[in-house]
């Protein structure tokens, strides 16, 4: 009895990976890098730098889609940028940051080609560009935000949408405002909606 458990439970495992295989995606985001920590910078008593307004970004990359049954489990490598807008001495600046995610997602098929997923994302942050501002390092280099969504599958073609938001506080200075004693903390934490093609390999 104890065989013939081993023997099914090889064939199913077997039966899942042939499932299984890489793939390659590509999508927008849409979200901000966070909003100013403080409101104390001040020029004449009026806020010089204020916002968070969300726009569009971009990823691509490689994932690998290990099958077990109705579950999945979806580690990804992606490039990705992120930007969003704020407003600095009554001028629009973007603050873009580029880095490399590795989301690792757990899901499962609940509906013909419908699925679920989530699980963790980590970050490594290659770069962070304040326009027109002169702006410090992130304080940490790797991060770890959480990402959950739903996507549908027809055949090797996929589209999922998902939502991610940082989990740890991880600010950059900004270095060149008028007020010395008003020095902000931009927020570099994602919030932000991701939509992604994705095709199996």
């Amino acid at each position: 009895m104890k065989n013939a458990i081993l023997v099914f439970m090889f064939m199913y495992i077997s039966a899942a990976m042939a499932q299984s295989g890489f793939g390659v995606k590509a999508g927008l985001n849409y979200g901000d890098n966070g909003e100013i920590t403080y409101s104390d910078v001040t020029s004449s008593g009026e806020d010089i730098m204020k916002g968070g307004d969300s726009k569009a970004g971009y990823h691509f990359g490689f994932f690998y889609r290990a099958e077990a049954g109705g579950f999945f489990l979806k580690p990804e490598l992606l490039y990705t940028r992120t930007k969003s807008s704020y407003e600095y001495n009554n001028e629009t600046a973007d603050y873009n940051i580029t880095k490399i995610d590795l989301p690792v997602l757990v899901g499962m098929d609940i509906l013909g080609p419908l699925h679920i997923f989530a699980g963790p994302s980590l970050q490594y942050i290659l770069d962070n560009d304040f326009q027109g501002v002169s702006l410090g390092d992130v304080e940490e280099e790797f991060t770890i935000g959480a990402q959950f969504g739903a996507g549908i599958q027809f055949g090797g073609i996929g589209i999922d949408v998902r939502y991610e938001r940082g989990l740890q506080e991880n600010e950059a200075t900004v270095l060149d405002l008028n007020n010395p004693d008003g020095l902000k903390r931009v927020d570099a934490r994602p919030n932000q909606i991701i939509f992604s093609l994705s095709l199996a390999l």
